[in-house]
């Protein structure tokens, strides 16, 4: 068994809605949606029209700062809309899928005959590049730069999120492909994380030419971030790819069978989910496309991903590039007359011991989106730290984000995070205070001023 790193901070959310591990029926798409919002910092540049008909692997976009990295579309299908926002943002491709997929043929390729160049090609030609993703930032890999090491977490601790044993049960062979390819693409390895928990029943331990490494602890220690954090730090100048196991299989079936196929188990969960379980089906589908799993009638919000980190798509949205996961919560829009003073809530979960919902504590909960409270003033404690299993001063970071300080945030740790890092504090934080969003303008400042 590999090294094993334990992690004595953290928070599981108890939270009601886990998806059944049955695939409950295989979604044939109306419409899907490539969206460029879905990437950071990319500039699109719109390579179809409305009415072009287009295969699956067809691409539809190219990153206008580096036009070899392309954007396919998952469906065949005919281009219906192009959806553009304020000053013509382009915000979403629409394809009408066709009843019968077909696919652009990039040929069957064996990746123990072929250079890290030619793997790198094979990628971009695709529009598979898009699945690295480069650290620091979080942004697109830049094939230009050799990484310092590849990470992959191979578990995910996020609420509620899809089991990889089930979801990618099939994948074991095109994500032993993919792991091949990449292997090729640094010196330094390709690091593989697993949990210490489910280390014996995971086939995911089976994968060979990775380094492993596993990891002991609540949430956030399935977050590839947190991993680095406790591998090999990213220090200044430094530059480290991920790739997550859903992108792996899609990577080694491009390999292995030569088509662009981006198909996945999707799990669809949350309190207000009828039944949750698996459905099959493509990145960019609709919310739609789900209907049978939620009460149209109710107040819901509909989350592409998970309830921490995840896009509020609403209910006429479409699932995000990276997500296979549908989270669907009542709206917290309901006020509770003089909830801050009634401390015997049992069905109100707090991580502070507010309630004496901590006397339950394998209770689930059908949480909602209530705030419970108004954003005011930082509240100096140890709130955040006790969340953070991060080797960092998350409070003088945060600070550092808001008062533009470069110097600062370089000295507080911003080259080793990204929102996901974080949302644990933003759900705990006393102040209510949307921390991912500060992390998410300090990175934009970062990338502003230097990259």
């Amino acid at each position: 068994m590999s090294n094993n790193i334990y992690l004595k901070k953290g928070l599981d959310l108890p939270i009601n809605g886990t998806a059944a591990q049955n695939t409950k029926k295989v979604i044939v798409p109306d419409v899907v949606a490539v969206k460029p919002t879905d990437f950071r910092s990319l500039v699109p540049k719109l390579l179809v029209r409305e009415g072009d008909k287009v295969l699956a692997g067809t691409p539809v976009l190219a990153d206008k700062m580096s036009q070899n990295i392309l954007f396919a579309s998952p469906v065949s299908g005919t281009v219906a809309e192009v959806v553009r926002g304020e000053k013509r943002k382009l915000l979403e491709v629409r394809i009408k899928a066709d009843a019968e997929q077909e696919y652009v043929d990039f040929g069957v390729r064996k990746v123990a005959d072929m250079t890290a160049e030619q793997i790198k090609k094979a990628l971009l030609a695709a529009g598979l590049w898009p699945a690295l993703t480069q650290r620091p930032y979080g942004i697109i890999a830049n094939p230009e730069v050799k990484p310092k090491a590849i990470f992959v977490s191979a578990f995910s601790t996020a609420p509620l999120a899809a089991s990889p044993e089930y979801a990618l049960r099939e994948d074991l062979e095109h994500i032993q492909t993919a792991i091949n390819a990449l292997g090729k693409l640094t010196d330094g390895g390709v690091h593989f994380s697993l949990n210490s928990a489910n280390y014996a029943g995971t086939p995911f331990h089976k994968i060979e030419n990775v380094i492993q490494h596993t990891f002991t602890g609540k949430h956030p220690a399935g977050n590839v971030g947190v991993q680095i954090h406790h591998i090999s730090p990213i220090r200044k100048g430094e530059t480290v790819w991920t790739v997550s196991l859903l992108m792996l299989a899609a990577i080694g079936k491009l390999f292995n069978t030569g088509k662009y196929d981006v198909r996945r188990k999707i799990a669809v969960t949350g309190p207000k989910a009828i039944n949750p379980a698996y459905v099959e089906g493509y990145p960019g589908i609709a919310i739609k496309d789900v209907a049978e799993f939620y009460n149209a009638q109710e107040n819901l919000r509909f989350i592409s991903g998970d309830v921490l980190t995840g896009t509020n798509v609403g209910a006429e949205g479409y699932l995000g590039f990276f997500d296979n996961q549908i989270s669907i919560l009542e709206e917290g829009d309901k006020y509770e007359l003089l909830g801050w003073a009634k401390p015997v809530r049992c069905s109100q979960f707090s991580a502070s011991r507010t309630y004496f919902s901590w006397l339950t504590p394998k209770k689930k909960y059908d949480m909602d989106t209530n705030l419970h409270g108004g954003p005011r003033a930082f509240v100096v404690n140890d709130t955040y730290s006790k969340v953070l299993p991060m080797d960092l001063f998350p409070v003088h970071l945060l600070k550092a984000c808001l008062a533009n300080d470069i110097d600062k945030m370089e000295k507080f740790g911003i080259y080793e995070v990204l929102e996901e890092d974080f949302a644990l504090c933003e759900y705990v934080d006393p102040s209510k205070i949307y921390i991912q969003q500060i992390i998410t303008d300090g990175i934009a400042l970062m990338l502003k001023e230097m990259c």
